[in-house]
């Protein structure tokens, strides 16, 4: 009864020992906390900034009379696109008409007199070289040919600028374009005093404006901004919030620094075919670079920041807890360009970054894995 009493006493023994190891062995396992992480990966990005733009007309045109009379006609409809040539207004033709008959006749006239002039001329000179005659006469002579031949000069300018006359009496457009109401009807008096008869705008293609800072384009201009090739591409977000289609160009940079603003006037050039884009009209500007650099990104949940600046938590491969300063860069969707701090394939911690700390020992779980 001793012997067995012995033996369960022993036996409770080793079963209470078993259980405070595997107790321990729990407990120091419980002791490392799991944390999720992620590895620091080096993709192909496309730095990109948004601006708000405004939309300007590629050419504006101010229809304006440049001869007075009555307006005889309005060959438009209001808002309507035209052709570049199109005779949009005319003004009364005939009192020019008559100028021009008034000049051609004086041309003719003057022909009259400068043929006349250059027979007597010429017998004055065969007068001359027989001795019937004397130098002076010739001289005379000489003299009323030369003021013949100016007549006929003033008479020919003066018919031309007749003629000019009555072509301005034919208000054509030198655009392609939309045209605006008219601001005069037909048997209105105008002139080159008056308001612009209409307007003519031309929007397709068509310029888009932005300001951009003057911080923004510090690094550009170290680099040499190049408008035959630059190397960003603008495209457009209407305002519906939908992709405008057709891809622009930029093709101007002011050339000064707008002291109220402190941002520099930028323009791009787009195709309109659809008309979907109207002066004055506002959009948003994506302005990103043609070719594409390569950067390592970090998930945004695993940057901190603290008073000294940003840092993020990594596991070393004795899975020990570092901290670690970066810098940062853009954002690109969730996602943190790194552009010092970290090398592509460190695990950075994304999740339970609350219950760790540098030093620490913990159990890195990658993420996406169970």
């Amino acid at each position: 009864m001793r012997s067995a009493n012995r033996r369960s006493a022993i036996h409770l023994g080793f079963l209470s020992l078993t259980i405070a190891v595997t107790a321990g062995a729990v407990f120091a396992q419980d002791t490392v906390p799991s944390v999720v992480v992620t590895e620091a990966a080096e993709r192909d990005i496309t730095p990109q900034f948004s601006y708000v733009g405004r939309i300007e007309p590629f050419e504006r045109v101010e229809l304006r009379a440049r001869v007075e009379g009555f307006l005889e006609q309005r060959n438009f409809r209001e808002g309507s696109e035209i052709a570049e040539g199109d005779v949009l207004f005319v003004i009364e033709k005939a009192p020019y008409e008559v100028v021009v008959r008034q000049r051609e006749a004086d041309l003719v006239g003057a022909n009259a007199t400068l043929e006349n002039a250059s027979a007597n001329f010429e017998r004055q000179q065969t007068l001359v070289e027989r001795g019937t005659v004397s130098e002076a006469t010739l001289d005379e002579s000489r003299a009323a040919l030369g003021t013949s031949r100016a007549q006929v000069l003033q008479a020919e300018a003066a018919l031309e600028s007749a003629k000019l006359d009555l072509s301005y009496t034919e208000v054509t457009s030198p655009v392609e374009g939309r045209i605006s109401r008219a601001r005069y009807s037909v048997g209105n008096l105008v002139g080159p005093n008056s308001e612009p008869l209409a307007t003519v705008t031309k929007v397709d293609p068509i310029y888009v404006e932005i300001n951009v800072s003057e911080k923004d384009l510090v690094e550009a201009r170290r680099q040499g901004i190049d408008l035959e090739d630059p190397p960003v591409a603008p495209s457009l977000v209407l305002s519906d919030g939908s992709d405008y289609p057709h891809s622009g160009e930029f093709d101007y940079l002011d050339p000064e620094v707008s002291q109220s603003t402190d941002t520099v006037t930028a323009r791009a050039v787009f195709p309109n075919p659809e008309r979907l884009l109207l002066p004055g009209q506002f959009v948003t500007v994506i302005v990103k670079q043609k070719d594409p650099v390569s950067a390592i990104m970090v998930p945004q949940s695993a940057v901190q920041r603290d008073q000294v600046g940003y840092f993020v938590l990594v596991v070393d491969r004795a899975d020990k807890v570092e901290q670690r300063r970066v810098e940062v860069g853009n954002q690109v969707g969730t996602d943190w360009v790194v552009s010092n701090g970290v090398t592509v394939g460190e695990r950075i911690i994304t999740q339970g970054l609350q219950k760790v700390r540098p030093e620490m020992v913990v159990n890195p779980v990658l993420g996406g894995e169970s």
